[in-house]
């Protein structure tokens, strides 16, 4: 009996570790698939300058200096 145990153990110990090698491989194949995507948008300072109302600021701005 005492052997019957141990091999269930064993075969236990082997499945799951299988199975958390099986895991571990998957999420790593997950993370190295996910690529940076070009962003359509421009980011930070480049983003604000680009909108209408910086340029409306900058007008008003130049116009006080010349004034």
């Amino acid at each position: 009996m005492d052997g019957e145990q141990r091999r269930g153990r064993l075969s236990s110990f082997v499945v799951g570790g299988l199975v958390g090698a099986s895991a571990a491989f998957a999420a790593a194949r997950r993370r190295r698939r996910r690529e940076p995507t070009a962003r359509r948008t421009p980011q930070g300072l480049e983003a604000f300058e680009g909108a209408p109302c910086y340029h409306e600021v900058v007008e008003r701005e130049r116009d006080d200096l010349e004034a």
